[in-house]
């Protein structure tokens, strides 16, 4: 009987946030994206033009050096040259976008949503060739993923594992709009970052560095980089002109990007943290529906009665006020704040249900394969 109340406010609750949530798709656009318009010699999408030398997939290809090499901070013509050979384009049937040199043996990190669908893809270098490429492993959770190119000798660039800092100087290297080997320049102007809205939609987009380095579709996947060379991030996601937004980039991390490709490459999947409930923002509306005065929170859309939260105690209608002491004032910052644990955590919540307060622990498990629950 319970449960079935709990569909009934769950279900009232969808109703509402409907209508009072602006579409993130329409605020967002992530940065995969299909060649520009180009002469008859050039390719489309996952096909090679017949002087490409694509054909030519032998491990033994010529070397490219560049990325390592000693540079002066801030010179950026020479930032360009060298690590331009560790930034790649990646082709599929459905558009293209770009991707990081992970090890000279050929693996190639990059975004999910740009191989999504895909087993096999066509890898671009800055020298002109072009290699099949095999998708070893992905993670949606991050969107991230790997991809194998038929190429050795590739110049590794040094991830940064550390955060960059606010001001300092950032270049983005990738191929926008099919421009091949561009490069953008500007500032990281914020850490920490998630996309407002973006929870209904993506696991991805929360705890990311923001850059106003120009993205673009066709960006993502490729490298951020800072003054001395390093990859600090990779592309991910920007708000277009037409939200209003100037120079709005995002990007992975690339201790997150370090992090998940090791267990890509370990286990062939990432392990993420399972609470097992939809979160929606807590508008005046709802607050006003739930019996609510003041406050913020992140209102439970939805529990999976056989999720943590729901085995927890937690129940559509409740509002999560804060996790562990942190505040969640939006379904974002609840899932940046799940980012940071693990399976086997037990993590506790500040509960407002109507009048009530509670304090709820939880004990995370692994996420499933496939859920539409965070």
């Amino acid at each position: 009987m319970s449960q079935a109340i709990d569909a009934r406010r769950s279900r009232r609750l969808r109703t509402i946030l409907a209508g009072s949530l602006l579409p993130a798709a329409l605020v967002l656009s992530g940065c995969t994206g299909s060649p520009n318009p180009a002469p008859s010699t050039t390719s489309s999408p996952g096909q090679a033009p017949a002087s490409s030398p694509a054909s030519d997939t032998s491990a033994s290809a010529t070397p490219i050096t560049g990325a390592g090499s000693g540079t002066a901070a801030g010179n950026l013509p020479q930032l360009v040259e060298n690590l331009s050979p560790s930034v790649v384009t990646i082709f599929t049937q459905g558009g293209l976008g770009s991707g990081v040199v992970y090890s000279a043996d050929g693996l190639i990190l990059t975004n999910e949503h740009v191989i999504r669908g895909a087993t096999t893809v066509e890898v671009g270098f800055a020298d002109g060739q072009r290699v099949e490429g095999t998708v070893k492993a992905s993670d949606p959770v991050t969107d991230l993923a790997l991809v194998q190119a038929k190429r050795t000798g590739l110049p590794k660039p040094t991830y940064q594992s550390d955060l960059p800092k606010v001001g300092e100087g950032a270049l983005v290297l990738g191929s926008p709009l099919g421009f091949e080997n561009t490069a953008t320049a500007g500032i990281i102007s914020g850490l920490h970052r998630s996309i407002p809205g973006s929870a209904s939609n993506s696991l991805s987009l929360v705890d990311l560095i923001q850059t106003d380095a120009p993205i673009s579709p066709g960006n993502s996947g490729g490298a951020v980089i800072n003054m001395r060379g390093e990859v600090i991030g990779i592309s991910e996601a920007y708000i277009p002109p037409s939200a209003g937004a100037v120079s709005l980039g995002f990007a992975i991390p690339a201790a997150t990007a370090v992090d998940v490709a090791e267990e890509l490459l370990a286990n062939g999947s990432a392990r993420h943290a399972y609470l097992g409930l939809t979160p929606g923002e807590l508008t005046a509306q709802i607050a006003a529906q739930l019996g609510i005065q003041g406050g913020t929170g992140v209102v439970v859309l939805a529990a999976n009665p056989d999720g943590p939260a729901g085995k927890a105690g937690i129940r559509p209608g409740d509002v999560l006020q804060s996790m562990e002491g942190t505040e969640l004032a939006t379904p974002e910052k609840l899932l940046a704040e799940l980012r940071k644990r693990n399976p086997g955590d037990t993590v506790g919540f500040k509960v407002k249900r109507g009048d009530q307060s509670l304090d709820i622990k939880v004990d995370l498990t692994d996420r499933p394969a496939t859920t539409t629950t965070r």
